[in-house]
């Protein structure tokens, strides 16, 4: 099970979104159990395609999500990921 947490941000659209455990393989898994507990997350977190959208940064035990097309990052027991928006600006 992994723990995911996710960027301050989120609640203004997800008010009941909190840092939880989440039984997942990988992290298209994770996104998939996500949208179950709150419908409309994935939408904000991948594209049509299933891609992580450019605003969008997952991380696995502190290392970027590698594979952001098909979200095939294994998650291991214990995995903590975080969930953050991309900055940008100037």
């Amino acid at each position: 099970m992994a723990h995911v947490a996710f960027t301050p941000h989120l609640s203004r659209y997800f008010p009941d979104l909190r840092a939880a455990d989440v039984e997942a393989d990988t992290v298209a898994g994770l996104v998939a159990e996500l949208e179950r507990a709150h419908p409309g997350l994935a939408s904000y977190l991948v594209d049509e395609r299933g891609r992580l959208r450019q605003h969008v940064n997952v991380f696995v035990d502190g290392h970027a999500v590698r594979d952001r097309e098909r979200l095939l990052d294994a998650l291991g027991r214990g995995s903590q990921v975080y969930v953050v928006q991309a900055l940008s600006g100037g």
